[in-house]
């Protein structure tokens, strides 16, 4: 009897220990839930955290999280207003704001990953496709640079830089989640924000960007190189010019010093001839002589030359 009443009030213990964990559920401050009997909700989401009740073993607890939920989506190849293909990779910031519908429509988060999937995927499409690329990169009209800068911009670019910006990519991200968020209700989502987080060109247009950027800097390499050998050239040609004025100057100079020299040296031949002109006539014979003494030069002078004279008389005196 004992044996009995101990195994009863055990299994008794197990069914209160059962009840009571059916019963009693804690939610933390990241949580909200929803209470399904038979496979319905009932009554309303529970939002606060702490402990809560619910009927055992016919009641169950649906936990969804309170927190900001991250959707990213997969780029996708799509054309601009200018026909230009581009890779777009948006993302974006959700909540659950309604658990009971959230449960009724899409149930869980990966199905609701899979709904904005569609969703944004397909509101991003739209606004890309209805904008040139201009307005998906830039969100204000380009602030022109002084002019010696603008003078180097690529001519054939320089109509696309002064375009003006009607929306810009701030105001089509803003566009984008207010009609995003016309939908999001009826599947219990608040859509906090959506942002474009990457834009790019497909490889094959992004190859000829690469190619027109390379032929642009090359064209602007090549106009520099022109004007500095153009300015390497006017340097030469002055300098050059400076040379010859200086040489001719010192030419000058030097044929004025000569031309002095020949007058002082003509003006004290003179004064010496008056003085002695047999001396003068000697003098000038031997610089003949000088002048004239080469060791492989060859002289042919008749016995009666002046210019033979003094030899003449050198070579009585020896004998």
């Amino acid at each position: 009897m004992k044996r009995f009443l101990a195994i009863a009030g055990g299994v008794l213990a197990l069914l209160a220990l059962l009840v009571v964990s059916g019963t009693f559920y804690v939610l933390d401050e990241s949580q909200q839930a929803v209470v399904i009997q038979f496979g319905r909700p009932v009554g309303e989401p529970i939002t606060e955290a702490g402990l809560h009740l619910k009927v055992p073993f016919i009641q169950e607890v649906r936990r969804f999280d309170k927190r900001l939920l991250i959707w990213d989506g997969d780029p996708n190849q799509i054309p601009t207003k200018g026909r230009e293909f581009i890779w777009v990779d948006a993302t974006a910031r959700w909540r659950i704001a309604e658990p009971r519908k959230f449960l009724e429509s899409v149930s869980t988060e990966a199905g609701a990953q899979s709904r904005l999937d569609d969703i944004l995927d397909s509101v991003v499409r739209d606004f890309v496709s209805g904008h040139p690329l201009i307005e998906l990169v830039r969100s204000s009209t380009w602030q022109a640079p002084p002019a010696e800068v603008l003078e180097q911009a690529v001519k054939e670019r320089e109509e696309e830089l002064k375009a003006k910006i009607t929306m810009g990519r701030e105001e089509i991200t803003r566009a984008i989640l207010a009609e995003a968020r016309k939908t999001m209700p009826q599947y219990g989502i608040e859509l906090v924000d959506v942002r474009i987080k990457r834009l790019n060109y497909v490889e094959s247009v992004r190859a000829k960007v690469y190619e027109r950027m390379i032929s642009e800097r090359k064209r602007i390499a090549a106009e520099f190189r022109a004007e500095g050998e153009g300015r390497s050239a006017e340097i030469l040609g002055e300098m050059e010019r400076e040379l010859k004025k200086i040489r001719s100057g010192a030419y000058r100079r030097a044929q004025e010093i000569r031309g002095k020299a020949d007058a002082e040296a003509t003006r004290i031949y003179g004064r010496a001839y008056g003085q002695d002109p047999e001396f003068y006539a000697f003098s000038r014979t031997l610089e003949s002589y000088r002048a004239g003494s080469n060791g492989n030069a060859t002289v042919i002078l008749t016995t009666a030359s002046d210019f033979y004279r003094y030899l003449k008389q050198a070579t009585e005196r020896r004998r």
